[in-house]
């Protein structure tokens, strides 16, 4: 099954992206790296840049009935600049339209609360986004994973970096029950 990992062309924080793309891996799924354009894309430890990725695919030469699933990684920059394009919000938004699941980890949360798919849904992020997603509609929790399956298509969600073990345990699981329904 193939597993979309959608990244701005900068600001994902690496480690955000490397775990949960290991992960997929090591379940026998393949990683899709898809970006607002093609080239590659520049990480960031933070404020400081890391490695550079190759990206598969852009969002206007996809869709989510090519995946399984949708890997959402954190970076103050990357998600404020996903919210900012329109074919990326939407990409996001077909996930939850299809009932596929979706994961996202600290601050990715407001790509979903920009494709307005938080209402009745409870999830956690990184706290400084707590009160973007209760005025979302949706309700905020500080823990460190979260799966709300309130709605179709489950969410996962994490808060930081130090939650990536258990939010890799958490959507891989969600992502084995698509593979094997």
């Amino acid at each position: 099954m193939q597993i979309a990992f959608l990244v701005a062309p900068e600001g994902v924080e690496q480690v955000e992206l490397t775990d949960p793309w290991q992960a997929v891996k090591d379940a026998g799924h393949t990683p899709v790296l898809v970006s607002t354009d093609d080239g590659e894309i520049q990480a960031f430890h933070h404020l400081d840049k890391a490695d550079t990725f190759p990206v598969d695919r852009t969002v206007a030469d996809t869709s989510a009935a090519d995946y399984g699933g949708l890997v959402l990684p954190g970076g103050v920059a990357n998600p404020d600049f996903l919210r900012m394009d329109d074919k990326a919000v939407a990409f996001v938004r077909d996930f939850f339209e299809a009932g596929k699941p979706v994961a996202a980890i600290c601050h990715a949360p407001w790509t979903l609360v920009e494709a307005d798919v938080v209402r009745g849904r409870t999830l956690t992020s990184w706290p400084s986004l707590r009160t973007d997603i209760r005025n979302a509609g949706g309700e905020w929790v500080d823990e460190q994973v979260k799966v709300c399956e309130a709605r179709p298509g489950t969410l996962i969600t994490s808060r930081k970096p130090d939650d990536l073990k258990a939010f890799c345990e958490a959507f891989t699981a969600e992502f084995a029950k698509v593979s094997d329904g």
